[in-house]
């Protein structure tokens, strides 16, 4: 089947293939409708050294960068992630979902703290809460453990929460996903119509009953012949070489002759 073929079967059975696409256009309608669009905001922290640990680099912390900084960074991102913490943060007035995790391709101990929701100025007001909840979470881990406060390791935020975001990816994929569904059920549906239409259209070859070909074969049966011989191209070529053309004039003379 060509495209030309599939267009008229499409154009002659427009009225299955017609209200199959209204449906797929009112589902897609609706899906755009109740899917609501998502806004994320994201900030950046990094870890610092203590105070006691930048004298040799006069007091600048940037200078002075220790791998153990990168692993309490990935400690404080599981502990925000945890259950305990999501608790903490939900009564602090956090909406929507927050993630913290290592900012990717990293050189250093930086965290992404990020909040998704559907509200844009919810979803500011909780990473905002979320970075000053982590840098509490951070010094809180120092002070289970007594150390002295010039010691502590300290987080300072380079990249404030920026203005949520639309995150369309989702909400895109959810309509592409309806709507290719909807088109393919309505031709599936149009082309069973077609197939059932030609069915009914076009009955299949009436087949002889048994017999029925040697009636048919009027002169062979007369003459004696098999019944199933009339059906059988090697009938007349058997008979041929069974009796040869002249046989029996040939033996009416040898028997005549003196």
């Amino acid at each position: 089947m060509d495209l030309a073929e599939i267009w008229r079967v499409m154009r002659r059975r427009w009225y299955v293939l017609l209200p199959g696409l209204l449906i797929t256009a009112a589902l897609t309608a609706a899906v755009y409708l109740l899917v609501p669009v998502e806004y994320r905001s994201q900030s950046t922290v990094t870890l610092l050294n203590s105070k006691k640990a930048t004298v040799a680099f006069d007091g600048n912390p940037f200078l002075s960068t220790q791998a153990s900084l990168t692993g309490m960074a990935d400690g404080l991102a599981r502990n925000l992630n945890s259950d305990g913490a999501k608790a903490d943060l939900k009564a602090l007035g956090v909406t929507g979902v927050h993630e913290a995790k290592i900012a990717d391709n990293a050189l250093g101990p930086y965290m992404w703290l990020s909040v998704v929701g559907t509200d844009p100025a919810a979803v500011l007001k909780s990473d905002e809460i979320l970075t000053g909840y982590a840098e509490k979470r951070l010094l809180d881990f120092q002070s289970q453990q007594s150390v002295a406060p010039d010691a502590m390791i300290r987080m300072s935020t380079i990249v404030p929460p920026q203005k949520p975001e639309a995150q369309t990816k989702a909400r895109l994929q959810f309509l592409v996903m309806a709507g290719a569904l909807g088109f393919v059920l309505s031709l599936v549906a149009t082309f069973f119509v077609e197939a059932r239409k030609r069915q009914r259209s076009s009955p299949g070859r009436h087949r002889p009953a048994p017999g029925e070909g040697g009636e048919a074969g009027g002169p062979a049966g007369a003459g004696g012949g098999r019944t199933e011989d009339a059906g059988d191209p090697t009938a007349t070529l058997r008979m041929t070489v069974a009796h040869p053309a002249g046989s029996g004039a040939a033996g009416s003379r040898t028997g005549g002759s003196p």
